[in-house]
């Protein structure tokens, strides 16, 4: 859930950060961190979480008729 009220604390997802390549965060407080830094000055931005994709669905319990009117 984006906006929950207890989020946990990531560079990866805070208002100050923004990401780098190899797992590492540019926060505009502490400098250089890794994304899954967290410090006093955490303020969720939930612009930069990217939520999990949703599990496939199976389709193999269906047959041809529940599809049909």
């Amino acid at each position: 859930m984006l906006f929950r009220k207890k989020i946990e604390k990531s560079c990866a997802y805070c208002r100050y950060g923004t990401m780098l390549e190899d797992g590492l965060a540019l926060c505009t407080k502490k400098g250089v961190v890794s994304q899954n830094g967290k410090c006093r000055k955490f303020d969720y931005d939930p612009t930069k979480r990217i939520p999990a994709k949703p599990k496939a669905l199976d389709f193999e319990k269906y047959d041809s008729e529940d599809f049909s009117l």
